[in-house]
């Protein structure tokens, strides 16, 4: 089991967003999180990489306890996250963004191979790669976020909202990246609004309502579940 999370409690001060979260994440899984927004979805998230200080609870990463560690020393520990935000250096160009998501890679060589594996992976990217990331377009910040996330060559990536603001097609290009990312083996935490697409893709799936986890199971079987088809996909 590469993440398990038991009874997790996490919120922001005296507000409380979690209650009694438990779920696990194993190696080469691409599991997703849906739920009506407010639910804790990426709370949940920000409290396994630590952004967010849990109240109570374990989250075991590699088999080893990470709550409440510092955000740079779960990275370090072969754990990505790529926010809603993007948090992308919209002055500095897609390889320099690149570099700096090698931060942690000490060998040159091993960052330069860990860029030609992004550049392949994304051609777009590579294209651009003296363009202001700024300048870019949604989609395109989208896929640099991933691949810049990619450049530590994590364990796992948690992926909060990838679709959010984008076009159809741009939806369907950033989808299209997180299947090649399963394929090369890279484990998926998603949290995803697109609940029909992310149901489609993924292998198990969580539903959180009010901070609880209240559906869990494989994705196809939670795709036919008359609850989810009724409140999430309109059937």
């Amino acid at each position: 089991m590469l993440l398990e999370i038991n009874n997790l409690n996490s919120g922001y001060g005296f507000l409380q967003v979690l209650w009694d979260v438990t779920l696990k994440v194993d190696a080469g899984e691409y599991v997703c999180i849906i739920g009506p927004n407010g639910a804790g979805k990426s709370t949940t998230l920000k409290s396994i990489c630590g952004l967010v200080n849990p109240q109570s609870g374990r989250i075991a990463f590699r088999g080893r306890e990470i709550a409440r560690q510092a955000p740079h020393r779960v990275c370090r520990q072969g754990l990505a996250y790529i926010s809603e935000e993007l948090n992308l250096f919209t002055q500095m160009t897609v390889r320099e963004n690149l570099a700096l998501g090698a931060y942690t890679v000490k060998d040159k060589k091993t960052a330069q191979e860990r860029l030609s594996f992004v550049f392949d992976l994304f051609p777009r990217l590579k294209e651009r790669e003296n363009q202001l990331a700024g300048t870019m377009s949604g989609g395109e910040r989208k896929m640099l976020a991933i691949a810049r996330g990619m450049m530590t060559k994590p364990a796992l990536m948690l992926v909060d909202e990838p679709s959010l603001g984008l076009s159809p097609q741009m939806t369907t290009a950033v989808f299209q990246a997180l299947e090649v990312l399963k394929s090369q083996g890279v484990t998926i935490l998603l949290v995803e609004q697109n609940v029909t697409k992310t149901l489609q893709v993924t292998d198990r799936g969580y539903v959180l309502e009010k901070g609880k986890i209240v559906l869990e199971g494989r994705s196809p079987d939670l795709a036919q579940n008359d609850y989810v088809r009724r409140v999430f996909l309109g059937c």
